[in-house]
């Protein structure tokens, strides 16, 4: 089977796209592995797969699959990557684009200068929405992770994250103690988490362990998920610009039920074929 694609990134978050509308497919975890494979695959941290919707308030559906073979229900630099595919390959002559996501219904807006803007919705930070084991919601949480005490958020933008703030996200330990938070029995399903460093009121550096996949340059959901964070407990405004490894995203919230948006570039890097 010869399966044509894309490959993509998001301020270096990298991808492979394909078409599962005009090709049939059905991926096991074992081919997704292979693809994702830096050496033996094509190399990506996901997989995105662009499908019809059966869902009416959507043109398309958008599934993700991390580099293990695990298929996650959202990821915010996959979703412009997502909105600059299926506009160039012609499957849509919208700007505005509704999709259908594990994590629920999502907005992509194609800006003048070629970056997107995603609607994510509303960040959800009742425990349940994670999952995440607590007596009750609360701004921030000690978790004990090896006998030692942690304070963290913890925010689902359609999907999971706990957020630690740090003095300085270059000397984090965010291999060793994202793997440790990322496998921790207060998150069944495992969660992805995020060194924030705060700047200023409108600026922060992160970096981000994402479950399945390890640290990877950019996490759009993980930006977001930080600038709730921050927000919460009083630490950041309503604007604030994310700076990644790779560059920076725009992250736009006005707290509470109102949804969440954010800003950054999508870019292609090549077009190919791999047989499985």
């Amino acid at each position: 089977m010869n399966i044509n694609f894309s490959k993509m990134h998001g301020l270096g978050n990298d991808f492979v796209v394909i078409d599962a509308i005009h090709q049939s497919l059905n991926l096991t975890a074992e081919q997704v592995r292979l693809i994702a494979d830096r050496r033996f695959g094509v190399g990506c941290d996901q997989l995105l797969l662009v499908e019809n919707s059966q869902n009416t308030d959507a043109e398309f559906r958008y599934r993700i699959f991390n580099a293990d073979g695990g298929e996650v229900e959202q990821c915010g630099n996959g979703a412009r990557c997502f909105a600059r595919f299926v506009v160039d390959k012609g499957l849509t002559q919208s700007r505005t684009i509704n999709v259908e996501t594990a994590g629920g219904l999502i907005v992509l807006q194609l800006e003048d200068d070629g970056q997107v803007t995603v609607n994510m919705g509303v960040p959800g930070l009742q425990p349940d929405r994670l999952p995440f084991i607590a007596d009750q919601q609360a701004e921030n949480y000690h978790l004990d992770v090896d006998g030692n005490d942690y304070l963290i958020a913890a925010v689902s933008m359609g999907n999971p994250h706990a957020v630690i703030r740090v003095d300085d996200v270059a000397t984090a330990p965010v291999e060793q103690l994202g793997q440790a938070i990322e496998s921790h029995p207060r998150f069944p399903q495992r969660v992805n988490v995020g060194f924030m460093q705060i700047v200023d009121r409108n600026s922060i550096k992160l970096r981000v362990y994402e479950r399945g996949a390890g640290e990877t340059l950019a996490c759009g959901t993980g930006a977001c998920a930080a600038m709730v964070a921050g927000n919460i407990q009083g630490w950041l405004d309503n604007e604030v610009s994310v700076r990644l490894s790779a560059g920076n995203l725009e992250i736009h919230w006005q707290g509470g039920d109102n949804p969440l948006y954010m800003t950054g570039p999508a870019t292609h890097v090549f077009e190919g074929q791999i047989e499985l």
